[in-house]
């Protein structure tokens, strides 16, 4: 028979490690969002500079920055909805015996859902605007 210290041992890494793949997710959604903002922001302003050339393809920054920012969005909707579906599995019944004393609720979940929101926001905000 197994023991079950060793199990709920096992139980708690498999979960820790589904919270640290979301955390990088997370990150690596965060970053895609910021540089795309960031690219669309820094060439509207470079334009926008007196003594600046025109550039040869003026709204391929624009689409560059929104491809970056809708990829994190969608990235990051994927591996929440990823996250969830595990932690679901791993406080089913059939794990009920080991799971106990299991970590509360993960705060990169608010995160998460905070940075989907500002993505949604950021790619909202760059359709609208006039180019």
């Amino acid at each position: 028979m197994a023991d079950p210290t060793s199990d709920h041992f096992a139980w708690l890494r498999t979960r820790m490690a589904a919270e640290r793949t979301f955390m990088a997710w997370l990150r690596t959604a965060a970053s895609m969002i910021g540089f795309g903002f960031t690219i669309v922001q820094f060439f509207a302003k470079l334009s926008r500079m007196e003594g600046a050339h025109p550039a040869m393809r003026p709204h391929a920054p624009r689409m560059l920055g929104l491809m970056l920012i809708g990829a994190g969005v969608l990235g990051l909707a994927f591996a929440l909805h990823q996250f969830r579906t595990v932690v679901r599995h791993l406080d089913g019944p059939e794990y009920a015996g080991i799971n106990t004393g299991h970590p509360p609720a993960s705060p990169a979940v608010v995160v998460a859902v905070i940075v989907l929101f500002i993505g949604v926001f950021a790619f909202t905000a760059i359709v609208l605007r006039a180019p």
